[in-house]
């Protein structure tokens, strides 16, 4: 994941105003584990934070699970135990300027970065939980949700963040909407033409690299 529109930017577009102490460093290669941006709205309005990427359900005996619930399937997550609560419950929007998805080529994982087409942000949507050990200390996590892939991104991997946007934001953030059917309604695949996708080099393939060559489109051109 790519995360790195400014300050002022993030605020204008989300509504929302950023502590003056959040971590806001460009990032071009966010990997599950990390700390993600995201937005959430509560009886204190709308805020904006560091969630941990794989969420740790409130109910789970230890911490280890969130490296695999990274994601969540829309077409499962009102029913599976570990993300049913927090739709209902405890939905945020995952903030990014692109992602990364991967496609099988000659037995290698080619990666593929897709982007606004017009520009500006996007946001996932998300579900989020606490988990609490034995001693008092808590830990804050999410998941993004996932739908099939349009056309565009079905060309490399067969599903896609769920994204939002305009209207749809507003609509997932509000916790007074817990009708299952209603919040299903806005996980759908974004309008290819909404997207533009490149192919990049593997750099991406490695949490190690973390700079602008990770988006720098391979051979200049952008999928079809």
């Amino acid at each position: 994941m790519v995360r790195n529109s400014p300050r002022e930017v993030i605020a204008r577009e989300l509504d929302v105003d950023p502590p003056a102490d959040l971590d806001l460093r460009p990032r071009w290669n966010l990997c599950p584990g990390e700390e993600v941006l995201a937005v959430v709205e509560g009886r204190q309005g709308r805020r904006i934070g560091a969630l941990r990427w794989g969420l740790v359900p409130s109910f789970a005996p230890d911490a280890s699970g969130g490296a695999r619930a990274i994601n969540a399937r829309a077409e499962t997550i009102a029913v599976r135990p570990a993300f049913r609560d927090p739709f209902r419950r405890r939905r945020c929007l995952v903030v990014a300027d692109a992602f990364y998805e991967w496609r099988r080529e000659d037995g290698r994982r080619v990666p593929y970065c897709f982007r606004p087409a017009g520009g500006g942000l996007l946001t996932f949507a998300g579900v989020w939980d606490r988990w609490r050990d034995d001693s008092g200390g808590s830990l804050t996590t999410c998941a993004i949700v996932t739908c099939p892939a349009n056309a565009l991104v079905g060309a490399v991997h067969d599903r896609m963040p769920a994204v939002l946007a305009g209207a749809d934001r507003a609509r997932w953030l509000d916790v007074t909407r817990q009708d299952p059917d209603t919040l299903q309604a806005l996980l759908v695949p974004a309008p290819p033409e909404a997207l533009e996708g490149f192919e990049v080099a593997p750099l991406v393939n490695s949490p190690r690299h973390d700079s602008p060559e990770c988006v720098r489109p391979v051979g200049g051109r952008l999928l079809p």
